[in-house]
């Protein structure tokens, strides 16, 4: 069993990016700049996106931090979309989500010029990734099939079951696998919460990419001898012993499957990391195609 190391891995990428970033400014170009867009007080997305502002800086890019108050209104948030949008020496940008009730997520997510749009969510990027154009891919999809390729994973004609159809993760991730490519050419089926018999579905897959949101529903009963198994899950489950009051469980019951799995990513350390080191990557890619 080899285990998938999403911290490695997206340590690697960062100085990956970190040597393109220090040649760029040797060339004297203007350093890659990303934006966050923090709505409120949210304890999980400040932390979120206090590592990007870290990583940022790590790697070398500009970025800058907006932070509003929960009780903005939807039109002033446009609004500071659309300075965004505007602004020349913004490479990309995110507004993290949850935002609050009163405002409407999709359209904020619409009113994000694709061009900037790093996070990969507006339909004409997902669009684009589907017709296999140059697009902002979504940061956890990415990371996976980035995880796949270099850890030479076989995708190949093999047989990938996607639990979970999210236009984050499901969906994406589906799409991308049956593509050609190093991590593609996979024959996918696309299961879900209404999905009649799912256990018979994984016990055929060679890969498995559990993206369902239900902490270790995935046991070794319900994989074959061999499988690769990605879990995209991280769910916060109580426990009085720990000190933080929770432990971080996955969708995979972790280690009754890895005694049967090929490849496995372990939560937390797997998929996790590797969605910012993809943001990262989006947004040098977006200043590259800005430079072109």
């Amino acid at each position: 069993m080899i285990r998938l190391d999403g911290k490695q891995t997206s340590n690697e990428i960062k100085e990956e990016i970190k040597v393109t970033v220090s040649e760029m400014k040797a060339r004297g170009e203007r350093m890659p700049h990303l934006a966050a867009v923090l709505v409120g007080n949210d304890g999980a997305s400040l932390t979120y996106v206090g590592s990007k502002v870290r990583s940022c800086e790590y790697v070398g890019f500009d970025s800058t931090l907006i932070r509003l108050e929960e009780d903005i209104t939807e039109d002033a948030l446009l609004a500071q979309i659309d300075t965004l949008n505007k602004d020349e020496s913004l490479d990309g940008y995110i507004v993290q989500l949850p935002l609050p009730k009163h405002i409407d997520e999709e359209k904020i997510l619409l009113a994000i010029d694709p061009k900037k749009d790093v996070d990969g969510f507006h339909p004409a990027n997902f669009g684009r990734m589907a017709l296999e154009l140059d697009a902002f891919i979504p940061a956890t999809p990415f990371g996976i099939m980035q995880l796949l390729e270099r850890y030479k994973v076989p995708t190949s004609g093999k047989h990938c079951v996607v639990v979970g159809r999210s236009h984050i993760v499901g969906r994406p991730i589906s799409i991308l696998m049956s593509q050609k490519g190093p991590a593609g050419n996979a024959t996918v089926t696309v299961a879900h919460s209404r999905t009649e018999n799912l256990a018979e579905l994984t016990r055929q897959a060679d890969i498995i990419v559990m993206a369902l949101g239900i902490p270790e529903y995935l046991t070794a009963d319900m994989v074959k001898e061999g499988a690769a198994i990605i879990d995209v899950g991280i769910t916060r489950v109580p426990n009085e012993s720990h000190p933080k009051g929770y432990v971080i469980k996955g969708d995979v019951a972790f280690d009754e499957v890895a005694q049967k799995s090929s490849f496995i990513t372990p939560v937390p350390g797997g998929v996790g990391p590797m969605t910012i080191a993809m943001l990262l990557k989006n947004t040098l890619l977006a200043r590259q195609w800005n430079l072109s």
